[in-house]
């Protein structure tokens, strides 16, 4: 598979994965509006040096999983209710809750980067997301484990989540101004895409069948 394919599929994955406003995008945006750009942005590139380390560790445990189909098998059965159960309940169940009002104390670029360092290490969900991803695009064909196409498409995902962090320091103002960021349309933007994600899921055991 052509690298450049597998550098743009791990950046559109990725940026799927971080659309929906949550921590890391709303506090690059709060960081950007309280202390400028340049702090969103070095956050942000925090944020992306463990992005990368993490879809590294999920294509690695991928590619476990690829040589154990019938382990993959189950665990696309089991992730389909997972994500069909979820998606219902972002959808229909959730309700709406205060935002939490993320501030900041330090000032120093040094902090930023830490900062974002520590809040994606502790979001995890880019683990079991991206393993699930590139086994789903290894079942089509569109990707393989070798080590520069891992690479590529870590450097995709790491891409692709700063452009949606970019997106979210310098359009935030008018991104806040419509009810986007709302609790409601949060928790739909998630079911949808958790939706988008029990579609491929299922299409990929019928494929199998």
């Amino acid at each position: 598979m052509n690298i450049t394919v597998i550098f743009f599929l791990g950046l559109i994955i990725a940026i799927v994965g971080v659309a929906p406003p949550g921590l890391l995008n709303m506090t690059a945006a709060k960081i950007s509006l309280k202390e400028g750009y340049n702090r969103g942005i070095i956050f942000s590139i925090g944020v992306c040096f463990i992005v990368f380390l993490q879809t590294y560790i999920a294509a690695m445990f991928a590619r476990y999983l690829s040589n154990h189909q019938h382990t993959v098998e189950i665990l696309r059965q089991v992730a389909l209710v997972i994500f069909i159960l979820i998606a219902i309940y972002f959808l229909f169940i959730a309700k709406s809750s205060p935002k939490p009002n993320i501030d900041s104390h330090t000032k120093s670029k040094q902090s930023r980067f830490i900062q974002g360092v520590f809040l994606s290490a502790i979001n995890v969900f880019p683990i079991p997301y991206q393993a699930y991803m590139t086994i789903s695009i290894a079942g089509f064909g569109w990707f393989t484990f070798d080590p520069m196409s891992m690479l590529t498409y870590c450097s995709g995902a790491a891409t692709g989540t700063f452009v949606m962090l970019y997106i979210y320091i310098f359009f935030f103002d008018k991104i806040n101004n419509k009810k986007f960021t709302s609790q409601k349309n949060m928790n739909k933007s998630i079911g949808i895409i958790t939706g988008i994600v029990a579609i491929i899921t299922l299409v990929n055991i019928l494929m199998d069948l």
